[in-house]
C-alpha cells in the first residue's frame, strides 16, 4: 500500500472511480491468458504490473508522453486493482519478473516512478542531493542517487526511517535542515527531492536549493494545497522547479534494477498481511508505523 491508496479512500483523488478496488502497486502469477492474446508470458509466470493504460490516440500518446494521456486508465485507481485474489490486466501491462520474490516484484511500479523522478532531477556524480522524507519513495530516491555517486542528505522526523535512510545509502541524516548560509553564495543543495507531499515541505525544498539548483516535487499533495513562491527568489537563484507524474517508459528499467539486487529492496517491506487481515494491515498503514505494508491473497 502507498499514500495514493489513502488519498483514494479519503476522496482526495479527483480522477479515481468511486468504490474502486484499490491496489496499483502489485505483482501476481499468470493464471489464464485469453486465446486471442499475444504475449511472451506463460501460465505460472510471476509478473510486475504497470497499472497505467493509455489511449494511444491523443496528442500526448502520439508524442511519447503517454503518462499525461487525459484518457488514461489506471488499474487500482480508475478500474479495479490488485487488492484482490484475481485481477484482469492487459498483456501490454505485464513485465515478467522471474528471479524476484512476489513481494519485491510489487515494488516495480513505485520504483519506476522514482526512476522518472531521478531522471527529472538530472543528478550527476558528486552532486549534493537533499531528500525530504524517508518513506518508501524517499528511500528509493536515496538509493538511486547514492548509487549514482551523489552525496545524499536525508531529512526525516521519524527515527526508524532515518536509520533506514542510512541503510539505503544516505551520507547524512537529520531531523532539521540547516544549509548553513545564503544559497546565492553557494550554500544548499544541487538537487532537492520533496517526497512528503505537504505544502510546507515543498516550500522548504525551494529554500534548500542553492543558486542554479533543481527542485523536484515528488510527493503528492492534496488538490487544494497551495505553495507560496517568490518569483524574485526563483529568478535570482535561477532555480528549476519540476514535478513528476507516474512512470513513462520506466517499468522495464525498474524491473532490471530490482533484478540487479545491488540494494536490499526487501528492506522496504516492513509488514506482510493476508487479504483476510486487511483491516489490521490498514491500521498499520494509516498509523504510519512502518514502511511498505504488503497484502498477499
Amino acid at each position: 500500500m502507498i499514500g495514493t491508496d489513502l488519498h483514494i479512500c479519503k476522496g482526495e483523488t479527483p480522477h479515481a472511480t468511486h468504490n474502486v478496488t484499490i491496489g496499483h502497486e502489485f505483482s501476481g502469477y499468470v493464471e489464464a491468458i485469453h486465446a486471442s492474446t499475444t504475449t511472451t508470458a506463460k501460465i505460472g509466470d510471476l509478473v510486475c504490473i504497470d497499472p497505467n493504460v493509455p489511449c494511444h490516440k491523443c496528442t500526448f500518446c502520439r508524442t511519447q508522453k503517454y503518462h499525461l494521456c487525459p484518457h488514461l486508465w489506471c488499474i487500482g485507481v480508475t478500474c479495479d486493482g490488485g487488492m484482490a485474489k484475481h485481477v484482469v490486466v492487459p498483456a501490454s501491462s505485464i513485465y515478467v519478473a522471474t528471479g524476484l520474490s512476489s513481494e519485491v516484484a510489487s515494488l516495480a511500479e513505485p520504483l519506476s516512478c522514482v526512476v522518472h523522478a531521478v531522471d527529472m532531477g538530472c543528478v550527476k556524480s558528486g552532486d549534493r542531493v537533499l531528500v525530504i522524507g524517508a518513506g518508501p519513495i524517499g528511500l528509493m530516491v536515496t538509493a538511486l542517487c547514492a548509487h549514482g555517486g551523489a552525496h545524499v542528505t536525508v531529512a526525516e522526523l521519524n527515527k526508524m526511517r532515518r536509520t533506514a535512510a542510512t541503510e539505503f545509502g544516505a551520507s547524512e541524516v537529520t531531523e532539521r535542515v540547516d544549509i548553513g548560509g545564503d544559497p546565492v553564495e553557494g550554500y544548499g543543495f544541487d538537487v532537492v527531492f520533496e517526497c512528503v507531499g505537504l505544502a510546507a515541505t515543498m516550500s522548504q525544498a525551494l529554500e534548500c536549493a542553492r543558486a542554479g539548483g533543481t527542485v523536484v516535487w515528488v510527493g503528492v499533495a492534496r488538490p487544494d494545497a497551495l505553495v507560496s513562491v517568490s518569483p524574485f527568489t526563483v529568478y535570482r537563484r535561477e532555480l528549476t522547479i519540476k514535478s513528476t507524474y507516474t512512470n513513462p517508459f520506466d517499468m522495464e528499467r525498474a524491473v532490471r534494477i530490482l533484478l540487479d539486487n545491488k540494494v536490499n529492496w526487501a528492506r522496504l517491506i516492513s509488514h506482510t498481511f493476508s487479504l483476510t487481515e486487511f483491516d489490521a494491515a490498514w491500521d498499520v498503514f494509516t498509523q504510519n508505523s512502518g514502511l511498505k505494508v504488503c497484502i498477499k491473497p
